[in-house]
């Protein structure tokens, strides 16, 4: 037999548990992985001569997770996580073609806790590469 107080919390969370909710209700999204966001690259200018040279990119930012990818013109890499705001990655001529503007974001997947309701992991905003 549910006792009262029991089915009041049920109708209490019911609500948040099932119909999605945000985060800080949801006490079954301590899991999920944040939004990432970017602040700058390092370099933010190359040359088509450098790129052919395989040089790294460094993305500064925050909420980078294991899982982050950094996108190059709608391409994901594998990135290497220096710490929760910085990613490095290797520039080839696989990504980047020619010269011009390159478009750079970073990508973390949503993980398991998109499942429970909740808002996990995102694509950030896009900062220019420029190469010459």
């Amino acid at each position: 037999m549910i006792s009262r107080n029991c089915v009041l919390s049920l109708a209490v969370l019911a609500p948040f548990l099932l119909a999605g909710c945000n985060n800080t209700l949801n006490p079954l999204c301590g899991s999920a992985r944040p939004a990432p966001l970017i602040s700058s690259l390092s370099p933010s200018t190359l040359t088509f001569a450098q790129v052919q040279q395989a040089p790294m990119l460094i993305v500064n930012g925050s909420n980078f997770v294991s899982a982050s990818e950094v996108v190059i013109n709608s391409t994901p890499l594998a990135a290497t996580v220096v710490s929760s705001q910085q990613l490095k990655v290797k520039l080839t001529t696989d990504v980047i073609s020619a010269p011009g503007a390159v478009k750079v974001s970073v990508l973390t997947p949503s993980g398991n806790s998109g499942d429970l309701g909740c808002t996990s992991g995102g694509t950030s905003s896009v900062l220019t590469l420029t190469v010459d």
